[in-house]
């Protein structure tokens, strides 16, 4: 029974994303959610407390598969500035995961979250400050093994590109083609090659 327990929450949680990230937090009313997830009321607050709680967990499970895409997309590549490529050419490509070319949830949330609200901002920014983070190091890792330039500045590197991730996945969000996307997210890839070891073909 335990086991079965744990399936229908994460069930839940990937429906709840969904709803969050179509809608956002505020116009998500408790109807909405209880269509979304079908679950009654009572089964909702006993599962996650309350609609901020759904809501926290919703963030969480976003930002740990958005992680695993990234960790997916180095592991599986040549090299770890190959992987860098792939993973940014990836937000152009269509797909059911939360890898697609739309407005990043965190960012949406960000920019929609009243300031009152402290402890929900906080928790986006530390979210997008540790994903900053884990750039920075994969950017750190390839500089240590002559993928990138020893005069490579990382931390501002993973700024940049990560800023340009918010960017795509914005301009994603207007009436566009997929082409489009998709020359941009190869624009940005390309970028990349400016920071690397120049191999001497001879």
């Amino acid at each position: 029974m335990s086991r079965k327990a744990s399936f229908d929450r994460q069930v839940a949680l990937n429906k709840a994303v969904e709803l969050f990230w179509s809608r956002g937090y505020y116009a998500s009313s408790m109807k909405h959610i209880e269509e979304a997830l079908d679950m009654r009321p009572g089964s909702i607050y006993a599962t996650f407390g309350s609609k901020g709680g759904l809501f926290a967990e919703a963030l969480e499970a976003y930002a740990s598969s958005a992680s695993d895409d990234f960790g997916q997309a180095i592991a599986e590549s040549s090299s770890i500035v190959e992987g860098l490529k792939c993973y940014l050419r990836s937000f152009a490509e269509p797909c059911s995961g939360h890898t697609s070319a739309q407005a990043c949830m965190l960012i949406k949330t960000l920019l929609e979250v009243n300031a009152e609200d402290v402890v929900l901002r906080d928790r986006v920014q530390a979210m997008l400050a540790a994903f900053e983070k884990r750039l920075c190091k994969v950017l750190e890792e390839a500089k240590a093994i002559g993928e990138l330039r020893a005069e490579v500045n990382c931390p501002r590197l993973a700024r940049l590109l990560q800023t340009q991730i918010i960017g795509l996945r914005a301009f994603a969000e207007r009436n566009v083609s997929k082409e489009q996307i998709a020359a941009v997210a190869d624009d940005m890839a390309s970028l990349i090659d400016i920071y690397r070891v120049e191999i001497d073909a001879a």
